[in-house]
């Protein structure tokens, strides 16, 4: 959940040294040994410090004794939450409502949950009622405006969103994710000036947010003002040196010791960032790229009898996950960001969900699978011979491998790829052809086709279908 650290209110003090049990038979036993309030305070310690197998012992042990400990219930439906398991998540937050229904945080999680189940009205509810219990002028107030305003905005309500945030704003003006958040509303209406004073007072209130930083250099992209989107990325890097986001963008923005593709650190950090929004986001950028990969896997293998073995590479969210289970009699997904992974599990669309980086997964597995698609993920990647060669070899005789890229022509750069402002790779069809050449493939198909849209207009993209001989 988004909110861990905000939830976790509770003051708790205590003397015990045995968060850090190495063991769950030792966290259990010693579990056993103390009082109700005890427990409870080791069990969000180990909440706090990210053990989440040896919180939820203790919450369960807590839940033996005391069934109805509605502290235990609430912060055991924030772990779930945090482990991608929403419905579970749901039923124990409002059991501890039923419980004790007056604590304002406890609504606030639960519009938390329901808005990523997409049941927008409930937790705009939620968040009302949290609003109604919280003391006024609280920083629990304030968020719960702050999210109320992310539920409005996404269900395109901008005139209230608008006014949430405003409303967090005042009761808070040192909240950055109000300001951060309300730039968004406004950059996605086109008033990306106004969205860039927003992201500039949240950097005023808190000078190292990172998201801000973010926020800020895409808005200067935006509008064109590469420069400027630079000077904030080096700004972001002097503060946070070590920081892959930061590191990438000033690549991406200056064209200075840009990598061949980004780095795992960068990728997991920014889908992290963003995997409970992520799906929401793509619909409202008309996001093409999973049905044509799968319209893609229909014409080149045939009506769906779920009789292939296939690699979802890069599988985000799982939004290829449906459509092409079709075809799979067991269908793998792999990914770097552990928060899409939690995503594409609710699905229920893979056999098998592996955090880990593609090419280094590929070479352990030759002969593995009879398709590997790829939706938007090799666009993270500059030079593609590595990757193409590691696909070729995990694929089986007569196997197919099927992605997408964003395009460029070929007189832009003569290595045949560059890295654009917005951090993400371009490829040219010749180049393309080229690298699945020397990696070994055979038949290769590439059409053009529009992706998504970006700043009101579509992003050119090249779709790809490439058979291994035998």
């Amino acid at each position: 959940m988004s909110q861990v650290e905000s939830i976790m209110k509770q003051d708790i003090e205590s003397d015990m040294l045995m968060a850090s049990a190495a063991h769950t038979t030792e966290t259990e036993e010693a579990a056993a040994e103390l009082s109700l309030a005890d427990a409870l305070a080791l069990a969000i310690r180990l909440h706090r410090s990210g053990d989440l197998d040896q919180a939820q012992t203790v919450y369960l042990r807590i839940l033996e004794v005391a069934p109805d400990e509605s502290n235990a219930l609430h912060f055991l439906g924030v772990l779930i939450h945090q482990r991608g398991d929403t419905d579970a998540a749901l039923g124990l937050i409002r059991r501890s409502i039923e419980i004790d229904p007056s604590i304002p945080d406890r609504y606030s999680n639960l519009g938390t949950v329901l808005a990523e189940l997409g049941k927008l009205d409930e937790a705009a509810a939620a968040y009302r009622e949290a609003i109604a219990r919280a003391p006024a002028e609280t920083q629990a107030h304030a968020n719960a405006w702050n999210n109320l305003g992310a539920v409005l905005r996404t269900q395109q309500n901008f005139t209230e969103s608008a006014l949430a945030y405003e409303k967090a704003i005042e009761l808070n003006p040192e909240h950055p994710d109000a300001y951060n958040n309300y730039g968004n509303l406004l950059s996605i209406q086109g008033r990306v000036s106004e969205a860039v004073a927003c992201y500039c007072k949240a950097l005023t209130v808190s000078p190292k947010h990172a998201q801000s930083h973010k926020l800020l250099g895409l808005a200067y992209y935006t509008l064109g003002k590469i420069d400027q989107a630079a000077a904030v990325y080096r700004e972001w890097l002097a503060d946070d040196p070590d920081n892959p986001v930061a590191m990438h963008m000033l690549a991406a923005c200056s064209g200075e010791n840009v990598p061949s593709r980004a780095s795992d650190a960068y990728v997991a950090a920014t889908f992290d960032a963003f995997a409970e929004s992520f799906d929401a986001k793509l619909e409202r950028l008309s996001y093409r790229a999973p049905q044509l990969v799968a319209d893609a896997l229909a014409a080149a293998c045939g009506p769906a009898a779920q009789n292939l073995d296939g690699l979802d590479a890069g599988c985000g969210t799982g939004l290829c996950g449906p459509l092409i289970r079709p075809w799979m009699r067991h269908l793998v997904g792999i990914d770097l960001s552990s928060g899409m992974l939690s995503a594409a599990r609710n699905r229920g669309s893979y056999d098998e969900l592996v955090q880990h980086e593609l090419t280094h997964w590929l070479l352990d597995y030759r002969s593995a699978y009879d398709t590997i698609v790829s939706a938007d993920t090799l666009v993270y990647f500059g030079a593609l011979e590595e990757v193409l060669s590691a696909a070729f070899h995990a694929l089986r005789p007569e196997g197919v491998m099927i992605f997408t890229v964003e395009k460029t022509h070929p007189d832009i750069d003569a290595a045949g790829y560059l890295i654009n402002p917005h951090g993400r790779y371009s490829h040219s069809e010749d180049y393309l052809r080229s690298a699945l050449a020397g990696a070994g493939f055979g038949t290769v198909l590439i059409d053009c086709a529009a992706l998504r849209n970006e700043g009101g207009k579509p992003v050119a993209g090249l779709l790809v279908t490439a058979r291994k001989g035998r």
